[in-house]
């Protein structure tokens, strides 16, 4: 129980210990939002907007298209597209069958791309239609034009300049041939209410993460796991109003945290999507001037360049009154400049994908702590235990292993039983591999990391698949990745090398290179030349010990 732990005592007033878990999927949270939604809007994109109403005719036409593809129950569907409207669509198209989504980044490589597809197995994708040449071999492919979702320029009410409109445009703009363009799949036929739904504890989402072991891989998320989170956030930000709050989606859809904010929470509370493909900080302050943000859950980095950019630019910032900050240390000296300009606390929140994903956070209150990751979300306990035996809890005040438990807690990674029995214990409790130290008040503080991930722009770099594709190239002998903290919070890539005989190091050259195989965020952002990496008795580069030997030279 969590009504008797030391932390409730510091929640917001109105924030329950406890939720009211599920009962029902997420097919039907989004039923009673486009029910209660009506002709209320429900995304916003460069000023075009869809209303509840017609998110759910869409999901419905694109749901029976999906079945007339042969898409079942159970199977994989994958959706390979940034944030617009029809990523919204495609989620709630896919699970209203009872099909399970596959999120992917379309900045992938082909490469990349080719080993979760063998993995999870889907036949079918719906994806941006420049990402869509990159997939493999698949019985169909629905394209997304970007464009289509674009405003007519007459209609245009941003103050958007029509030159930068038309460069966003081309940018986004491709072919994909041998494909069925979005609209197409939307002339059909609805699907019938008469079809069978999903059941509450069945697969939902396949998420791929480096996950609390550094090997790229599958976590298995139920409806329960992600309704029951969306719960969780909506009690944690209790004094948000159901259908009156603007949700700025800058955050990625198809990372958890995003899903989480604008997919499941953002229905749940039948927000105004106010949807961005990447994070421009002008054409955030101009949408700004229109549409105010109230709900704004960002990175740090992205805190930072959005309040210094409002200053400059005179836009008052006052209606964002909730902003949770996730992925990387948050300093103080970026919550004064958010604050500065905001209407609200800038509070920071953990999570793992593997937790739906979010499990502690900061309360909306002067209880908070900066530096903190604050304390467990309400229906969720947490255990500080020794790595090398978590059966033990380690003392009151002592670095040790954080362990969570709660509803939004995944079930296991998809195809891969021996890295679940790593992550999950008895009882139901998900190593995080983060070492913490736990105050009286139950605020929690991250001291180091078990596992080597490196976080870089709020995305998770796994070392060691990086430096398997490093030793492919012909000049490197061996090399170590690590993330070196950099001045926003986060960390860079950088790449120790060691050369091969008679081999120079290239630096633009490795870079070029690697971004044929690496999404750009995991292309190392240096290169330094070693002539032999730090090793264990067993032959283990010491990833620590290069880090330092890195900080050392400057």
């Amino acid at each position: 129980m969590t009504t008797t732990q030391p932390w409730v005592k510091n929640y917001a007033p109105g924030v329950p210990a406890e939720i009211e878990l599920p009962t029902d999927s997420l097919v039907d949270l989004f039923d009673r939002a486009i029910a209660a939604g009506g002709d209320a809007v429900s995304c916003e994109f460069f000023g075009a907007t869809t209303t509840f109403r017609q998110l759910g005719d869409d999901v419905a036409r694109l749901a029976d298209a999906l079945r007339r593809l042969g898409v079942r129950a159970g199977d994989r569907v994958a959706i390979v597209l940034p944030n617009c409207p029809q990523h919204v669509v495609a989620f709630y198209a896919v699970l209203r069958l009872g099909a399970v989504v596959v999120e992917h980044n379309p900045l992938y490589t082909a490469h990349e791309l080719a080993g979760m597809f063998a993995d999870h197995d889907a036949r079918v994708a719906i994806a941006w239609d420049v990402a869509a040449p990159k997939l493999p071999s698949l019985d169909h492919v629905i394209a997304v034009n970007l464009l289509d979702a674009f405003p007519r320029l007459k209609r245009l009410a941003l103050g958007l300049p029509v030159k930068k409109l038309r460069a966003t445009r081309d940018r986004l703009h491709a072919d994909a041939p041998g494909t069925t363009p979005w609209k197409t799949a939307l002339k059909g036929s609805r699907l019938t209410a008469s079809h069978p739904r999903p059941g509450l504890h069945d697969l939902a989402v396949i998420q791929y993460t480096s996950g609390t072991t550094g090997n790229v891989k599958g976590a298995m998320l139920s409806h329960y796991n992600l309704h029951a989170n969306a719960l969780q956030g909506a009690a944690w930000m209790c004094d948000a109003v159901d259908g009156r709050e603007v949700n700025y989606a800058l955050l990625p859809m198809f990372h958890a945290f995003g899903m989480t904010l604008y997919l499941t929470f953002g229905l749940l509370k039948r927000t105004r999507l106010v949807l961005f493909p990447s994070f421009d900080v002008d054409l955030v302050l101009d949408a700004a001037k229109k549409s105010p943000p109230t709900i704004y859950c960002a990175v740090p980095p992205i805190y930072d360049r959005t309040a210094q950019r409002a200053a400059e630019r005179g836009i008052s910032l006052a209606s964002a009154k909730f902003c949770i900050s996730g992925a990387m240390a948050l300093t103080d000296d970026i919550v004064a400049r958010w604050e500065s300009v905001s209407g609200g606390l800038l509070v920071e929140g953990y999570g793992l994908t593997e937790s739906s994903p979010v499990a502690l956070g900061n309360p909306f209150a002067p209880t908070r702590k900066t530096g903190t990751i604050g304390v467990p979300f309400p229906s969720t306990l947490t255990r500080v235990v020794d790595p090398d035996d978590p059966s033990v809890e380690v003392p009151a005040g002592t670095p040790g292993e954080l362990l969570i438990k709660g509803p939004q807690v995944f079930s296991g990674y998809w195809n891969a039983p021996d890295e679940t029995a790593k992550s999950l214990l008895e009882g139901g409790w998900l190593r995080t591999g983060d070492l913490v130290i736990v105050d009286a008040d139950g605020f929690t503080t991250i001291v180091d990391r078990i596992k080597e991930l490196i976080i870089t722009g709020g995305f998770n770099v796994a070392p060691s698949e990086v430096e398997a594709e490093l030793r492919e190239h012909p000049a490197i002998a061996d090399v170590a990745v690590v993330g070196m903290r950099d001045g926003s919070g986060g960390e860079r890539v950088v790449a120790a090398v060691v050369p091969t005989a008679g081999a120079t190091i290239d630096s633009g050259e490795l870079r070029t290179w690697a971004k044929e195989r690496l999404a750009a965020y995991k292309v190392p952002r240096e290169f330094v030349a070693v002539e032999a990496l730090p090793t264990s008795l067993l032959g283990k580069v010491l990833r620590k010990q290069v880090r330092d030997q890195l900080a050392a030279r400057g």
